[in-house]
């Protein structure tokens, strides 16, 4: 039983100041669940809809308004599929229009040169591209549907060729472990521009592949070698969902001697671990605010009260800007600025999402 969404501990002021507009700086929009795959790891269980209740042009159009006035971050586009809602140009350009920088995160599949061309042309600065696989027969197996691999490639191909930089996103398994190197070497073949891995939280239907989740064990060694890979890759490399990262980058570079600053690091010096309510949020297709796409609690109902009401006001997002009311070894931990531990899976693991995060071998000082 998830008891935290009632009981809410006490909170200071937001640690980076009172201006918690200024600290906005990235939102994950669903803008609908409809998809044309089914990925064994999806966080929504999202299938081929259609699903009732989603965000219409006009909402979401308010939406873009709304979140326009807290401030201006980088808005994410994603789904289910993007591509698969007819007004989604629309949408990209209205944000463009509003200062927004607009990014997408389609699966690849279903890119043409027809809407790849409108991509450029409503704003989208980047996508991302999920491979799970180095191989058709991996990706294709994690995605749930033959041909997912060959579509993707074919779609980040005709991207580029539109003039649109895409990253390259891979959610480590233990399914695909062994083939991290290999799937980082095909991004770079590819042309991408980054390469982003994601830790699997066990939410949606990654609940039912819980067995595939790595050990903490292996979560460390795997951000050990993806550190590793700095200087070594033209890639912009970023660990997401996996904040140990954060911390790991610390006690390397004190290690190494060296400082930890925007121009030895680049915003990995800048950022923290898990952004969940802090400088993130995620939008539901229906307007649900929540800490993250993983950290399934509502937050606030932007069809009900403004998008700025939520993000200043909700008791979840102000208790998890206090780091200080972190608990168990997280709320010990000398890295809790930094790191903080994945409060999604602490969710999931205990029902508090201000646990200790289930996942970590580190023992706090």
């Amino acid at each position: 039983m998830k008891t935290n969404q009632t009981s809410r501990p006490h909170h200071k002021a937001h640690p980076h100041g009172e201006d918690n507009a200024a600290s906005l700086r990235l939102v994950a929009w669903e803008t609908t669940r409809n998809c044309n795959l089914s990925c064994m790891h999806c966080r929504a269980s999202a299938t081929n809809g259609p699903y009732a209740g989603e965000l219409d042009t006009k909402a979401s159009l308010r939406l873009l308004d709304q979140i326009a006035e807290v401030g201006k971050p980088i808005v994410i586009l994603t789904g289910g599929e993007p591509l698969m809602r007819p007004d989604i140009f629309e949408i990209a350009s209205y944000g463009t229009q509003k200062g927004l920088r607009m990014v997408m995160a389609p699966n690849g599949t279903l890119i043409t040169e027809t809407n790849a061309k409108q991509m450029a042309e409503s704003g989208i600065k980047r996508i991302s591209v999920s491979l799970d696989g180095a191989t058709k027969e991996s990706h294709d197996n994690f995605r749930g549907v033959e041909g997912a691999f060959d579509g993707a490639v074919r779609g980040i191909k005709i991207a580029k060729e539109a003039g649109i930089d895409f990253q390259i996103n891979t959610t480590i398994t233990k399914a695909n472990l062994d083939e991290i190197p290999k799937i980082q070497e095909l991004a770079v073949n590819l042309g991408a521009v980054a390469h982003h891995i994601f830790l699997l939280v066990p939410t949606g239907r990654g609940k039912y592949i819980l067995d595939q989740e790595i050990t903490a064990e292996q979560y460390e060694e795997t951000l050990n070698w993806f550190y590793d890979q700095r200087g070594k890759t033209p890639l912009q490399l970023k660990a997401t969902c996996a904040p140990h990262y954060y911390r790991i980058i610390r006690q390397r570079a004190k290690k190494d001697g060296i400082p930890v600053t925007y121009k030895t690091y680049g915003l990995d010096a800048v950022t923290r671990g898990c952004l969940g309510g802090t400088s993130f949020c995620f939008i539901s297709n229906i307007g649900i605010v929540q800490p993250c796409g993983f950290l399934q609690i509502n937050c606030g109902d932007i069809t009900r009260k403004s998008f700025a009401d939520v993000w200043n006001t909700s008791d979840v997002f102000l208790s998890l800007r206090d780091f200080d009311n972190l608990k168990g070894k997280c709320g010990k931990c000398e890295y809790r600025k930094v790191c903080g531990g994945c409060r999604a899976r602490a969710y999931e693991a205990t029902g508090d999402f201000l646990a200790e995060e289930p996942l970590c071998n580190f023992q706090p000082a």
